[in-house]
């Protein structure tokens, strides 16, 4: 088995003027769920582009499946699954000849068998005769996946496949990849989700084209966030907010719910610290708890800097 699913150094991409991706660097390792996480105009189908080949890098290097993606990319196509943003599928077709036409454009043998197969394991066997295009979200999500997995893969593309679909179904569908990891599928997946992100077993995080942190959520939140993080309930509790982001020590403070999350500057202010600010600005019913750091907290500190 190689070492690397996904090599690449220094990977760089300009429209014009304009740098979408600049000079990243990463690996993925075989049967890695590796997560892809920035907000939208961060870099990451643009990454993934070059990576299929499908845009050439303006400078840089590197290798999917131990191809080159300048010199062999019309090789590497063939080998990876791939679900882009907008899902490409045939409305007017049902969700077995979905499968059948792609498992046709893959060159699939035994077509049938393999379309069964697919259909029970993104579990669309008792909806194979519905229209794609009368499915609901969250099931036209898994047809797309199924599409894409029909040659059998051991690498997969999706990006942002969880887009407008609502959370059940997105647990459900991150259900799948886990499924597809312990089968020995590397999976690459791009997102904007937070919460989502804590799925992948490492993150890289993308911001402006930049590739700003790498590692495992646990180890983005234990070395990228400095300071203390307190969770502050306070009456009356949006007048608090300003007061407390104009306190020096105080890095951060956002709306929680019905609560705020203040991230201090450092590990000198603690809960009796703050309830004694507070009171000098004159909130009198408060209780703070320390709180554990986010991916949120680490993608605002890092896009911060």
């Amino acid at each position: 088995m190689m070492d690397t699913a996904i090599s690449v150094q220094d990977l760089t991409k300009n429209f014009g003027e304009f740098t979408a991706v600049n000079q990243v660097n990463f690996t993925v390792t075989p049967g890695e769920v590796f997560g892809y996480l920035g907000p939208n105009g961060s870099g990451k189908t643009t990454t993934i582009r070059m990576l299929l080949g499908i845009l050439r890098p303006t400078s840089g290097a590197g290798q999917v499946l131990g191809l080159d993606i300048f010199k062999q990319a019309e090789a590497i196509r063939p080998k990876v699954g791939y679900t882009s943003q907008k899902f490409a599928l045939y409305n007017d077709l049902t969700a077995v000849e979905n499968l059948n036409f792609y498992a046709g454009v893959y060159g699939v043998t035994n077509r049938a068998r393999r379309t069964a197969e697919v259909l029970e394991l993104v579990g669309l066997a008792d909806r194979a005769k519905e229209r794609a295009g009368q499915l609901a979200a969250g099931w036209r999500q898994r047809l797309a996946l199924g599409a894409a997995l029909l040659h059998q893969p051991s690498l997969i593309f999706l990006d942002e496949p969880t887009s407008g679909v609502d959370p059940k179904a997105r647990r459900a569908f991150w259900d799948l990849i886990y499924e597809l990891a312990d089968q020995g599928t590397t999976i690459f997946v791009t997102t904007h989700y937070m919460d989502e992100a804590e799925y992948c077993g490492r993150l890289g995080i993308m911001f402006r084209g930049q590739l700003l942190a790498l590692g495992t959520p646990a180890e983005l939140k234990g070395t990228v966030v400095k300071g203390t993080i307190w969770d502050v309930a306070v009456s009356p509790l949006l007048p608090a907010l300003p007061a407390l982001e104009n306190v020096g020590e105080i890095r951060r403070v956002s709306l929680a719910g019905d609560r705020l999350r203040v991230v201090a500057k450092n590990n000198l202010v603690t809960a009796e610290w703050l309830q004694k600010r507070l009171a000098e600005l004159g909130f009198r019913e408060t209780a703070v708890s320390p709180a554990d750091p986010t991916l949120e907290d680490v993608f605002i500190t890092l896009a911060g800097r």
